[in-house]
Formats: C-alpha cells, structure tokens, sequence
C-alpha cells in the first residue's frame, strides 16, 4: 500500500505508527510519503518511517493507495481536493473542515474508502453506553468536555497552535467537536440547538474558548459544554434514564450505573488502534464507504447551523 500522510502533527504521527502496526494484521505491506510544509525537522523515530519527504504538491505522486489528511483543520478540504485525483481512499482527520470553506459543496470522491476520524466512537465507554441504552428509555444527556489548552501540547507555546488560531479552524466548537460526534452517534441527530460560543477568558487566542449547547430531541433533552480554560481535565457524559443514572467518565475509563462502576483497563491508543482496524478492514473488504456528508452535518449542529 502506497500511502501519503499531508501533514505531520501529533495527531498525525500517532495515526503513522498505529498504521504501521495495524497493517500487517491485514497482509498490507506500506511505503510511506509525507507532504510537509513546515520547516520542522522530524525525529528520527518518525522520519525513518518515511520514504520520501516531500514540501510542495507538486512532488507529490499519483498512484496513492490512501492519503491521511492530518493538517490543521482549515487546510483540510483544500488538501482532500488535491488528493482527490492521486488517492483511493482517504483517512481525514476530525474536523472534516472549519466551516469557512464552501466544504458544503465539496465535491466528493465516489468509491474507495472516504472516512473522517472520530476515535470517541471506538472509546470501550462510548460502546458500552450505546449496548446500556439499547434497552432504556433515556429522558435526558448532560456532557462536558473541560481542559486546559496550555497543558495540551507539552513543550509547544499553546498560542501558536492551530486550536488558538480560527483561521486555522481552531475554536473549542470544532476543535472538540468529538462529544457531538459520539452524541450524534449514540442518538442521531437532534430536531434543534442552541447554541451560546465565544472567546470569555484571559488565554491568548482569537478562537472561542467555550461553547454551550441545549439540543431537543423528539423524547429527550441534551446539554453539552466545552471549554479551553478548566484546570480539571473533565470529559464524561451522564444519561438520566427511567431507572437510574448512567455516568461514563472517558478519562477514567469507567462507567458507574446503580452503584456498580466498571473500570475498562486500556492504554488512551487502543481506541485509536480500533479506529485503524476499522479503516483498513473496510479498505480490505473492498466495499465503498463514505462517512464525509454525515460528518459536514455534525459540523453544522457544532457550527450552530439550521441544518439539522
């Protein structure tokens, strides 16, 4: 498999050794490129995973396998559209896009494998909680997803991040847009939000640092809250069910319900390494699938768009 990272962040390192892993399970031997146009240099742990560094889309081959689009955000349908005629199948990092960038009417590779990430689906608390509400009524959710946007990049200068800067597609309502993925996921989509989103803290950025939504639902209400400036790293959901209160906490790996709490011993990269399987099985089972189109509709509920 001949595959080609465009971009090489966090995110995208940790999707480049995971890959590396995951393929043998599928019999998929990999020669990798990477488009990079930062002037970063690479450690050698990453950089000689690489076969050809290439800095400009016209070094750039035809005959790609599959194209991980692991950029900032807002460089996201842009890069897609370039690859779109050199790739097979595309791995493209959540957000699919910033909103800002006519990604609504991107015209969409038809065939081969077309999947934007959301790792939270993979989460062992998040697939314990959809077989927990397969069988009770839920009358209401409350989630919240805090954190400390200094302390995300350790030895990085957090103002010069992506997530600080909106013209890079930064902004706690797309940066974090993972809670309503999974939400959309475990319920659908919701008949209407509210939305309240802005900068209201001392951080140095120009990106909103918090946003706040209540979702109607046909027989149930929703409240998400998201925000760059908790000192408590928080990420849980609690669904208020007929019978009881279901919390999940995805930092601690636990969900409690009646007093029970079940605690799901896992390393922060095995929902990551399930999300790989996925991919490469439904590359491997050589059906088309595309998740692009639902994904720009979660963007829209998160954007606080009427689409919904």
């Amino acid at each position: 498999m001949k595959v080609c990272f465009c971009g090489l962040g966090s995110i995208g390192k940790r999707h480049l050794r995971n890959l590396i892993r995951v393929a043998p399970e599928f019999h998929m031997p990999l020669t990798i490129h990477a488009l990079r146009k930062t002037g970063r240099v690479l450690e050698e742990s990453i950089s000689g995973l690489i076969t050809k560094q290439i800095t400009d889309e016209s070094g750039l081959d035809r005959d790609y396998d599959i194209a991980f689009i692991t950029n900032p955000t807002g460089m996201h349908v842009e890069t897609m559209r370039t690859m779109a005629d050199r790739t097979q199948h595309m791995f493209i990092e959540k957000p699919v896009s910033d909103g800002r960038d006519g990604a609504g009417n991107l015209d969409v590779r038809q065939g081969g494998v077309q999947y934007v990430a959301g790792p939270l689906r993979y989460s062992p608390v998040i697939q314990r909680l959809r077989e927990m509400i397969g069988r009770r009524r839920v009358y209401s959710v409350r989630a919240i997803c805090s954190s400390y946007l200094p302390d995300w990049r350790p030895g990085l200068d957090y103002r010069q991040t992506y997530s600080a800067k909106k013209e890079l597609g930064g902004g706690v309502d797309i940066d974090l847009i993972h809670e309503w993925d999974y939400i959309v996921d475990l319920f659908g989509f919701p008949e209407q939000v509210h939305r309240i989103c802005g900068k209201y803290s001392d951080l140095a950025i120009d990106s909103p640092d918090i946003a706040i939504y209540i979702a109607e639902y046909e027989n149930m209400a929703a409240e998400l809250h998201l925000d760059y400036f908790g000192r408590e790293v928080r990420r849980e959901i609690e669904l208020f069910t007929a019978d009881g209160t279901i919390a999940g906490d995805l930092i601690r790996n636990t969900v409690t319900y009646t007093g029970e709490r079940i605690h799901f011993a896992e390393d922060d990269n095995d929902m990551y390494m399930r999300e790989m399987r996925f991919f490469l099985g439904r590359i491997q089972e050589g059906r088309a699938f595309n998740n692009i189109r639902h994904c720009l509709a979660v963007l829209d509920i998160a954007l606080g768009r009427e689409s919904v």
